[in-house]
C-alpha cells in the first residue's frame, strides 16, 4: 500500500466520489488514500481460478462472489479495501453497488509488497466485519494456503494447507477444493 504523495484527508463520501472518477484503484484507510499496485500473471491466474470454482459452487444460491473491482467497506475502521475476492450471502449486498459491507469470506493473494499488510493491519481491520467467518491468504511463491476462521466473537484459528493435503476446505461456503485446481497454470 503506497500513500499518495501529498496527504489530503477525505471523508468516505468524498473518497467514493473521487474513486469513481479515477482510472486506477485506490484503497481508503481512515481518511487517507493509497494507490493500488498492479498484479502479476500468477496473481491473476490464482484469483481467476478460485473465482471460477466458487462461482460454479454458488450458482443458484443467494450468495454472490466478487473479485478485484468491488470494495469492502469496514465502517468500524473507516476503511475501504479491494479484496482479491469476497463472498457475501447477506441480502443487504444489493444496497450498495460500489462496495459490500457484509462479506462472509475474504481472500487475499499475497505478494512481496502487500504480504505484511495483508497479514497485519488489514487482517486486523477485516476482523471488525461481524459477518466475516473466513480470511484466506494464498501464497504466490509456493503452494500454500492459510485460512483464518472465526470462532466466537474474538478468536481466530489458523489452518494451513499444503499440496500434499490434496484438498482444502472453505468452511464458510461448505466447499472442498483441490489444490491442483487452484494452482493450475500458475507455474508454481
Amino acid at each position: 500500500m503506497v500513500a499518495l504523495s501529498e496527504p489530503h484527508y477525505l471523508t468516505p463520501e468524498e473518497y467514493l466520489a473521487w474513486e469513481t472518477q479515477n482510472a486506477s484503484k485506490h484503497e481508503y484507510r481512515q481518511g487517507e488514500v493509497y494507490a493500488m499496485a498492479g498484479t502479476t500473471d500468477r496473481h491473476n491466474i490464482l484469483i481467476g481460478n478460485l473465482y471460477s470454482l466458487i462461482r460454479i459452487h454458488l450458482r443458484g444460491s443467494a450468495c454472490r462472489v466478487y473479485f478485484a473491482e468491488v470494495k469492502a467497506r469496514l465502517e468500524k475502521r473507516n476503511c475501504f479495501y479491494y479484496p482479491d475476492l469476497m463472498v457475501t450471502c447477506d441480502p443487504r449486498y444489493q444496497e450498495t453497488p460500489l462496495y459490500k459491507c457484509f462479506p462472509k469470506l475474504i481472500v487475499e493473494v499475497l505478494s512481496e509488497s502487500t504480504e505484511a499488510f495483508d497479514r497485519g493491519d488489514k487482517f486486523n481491520d477485516y476482523q471488525t466485519l461481524e459477518t466475516l467467518t473466513e480470511y484466506v491468504l494464498i501464497n504466490t511463491q509456493r503452494q500454500r494456503i492459510e485460512i483464518f476462521r472465526r470462532s466466537g466473537d474474538k478468536f481466530w484459528f489458523l489452518q494451513t494447507y499444503h499440496p500434499e493435503d490434496g484438498r482444502f476446505e472453505l468452511q464458510s461456503l461448505q466447499l472442498m477444493l483441490n489444490f491442483a485446481d487452484l494452482y493450475e497454470d500458475a507455474g508454481i
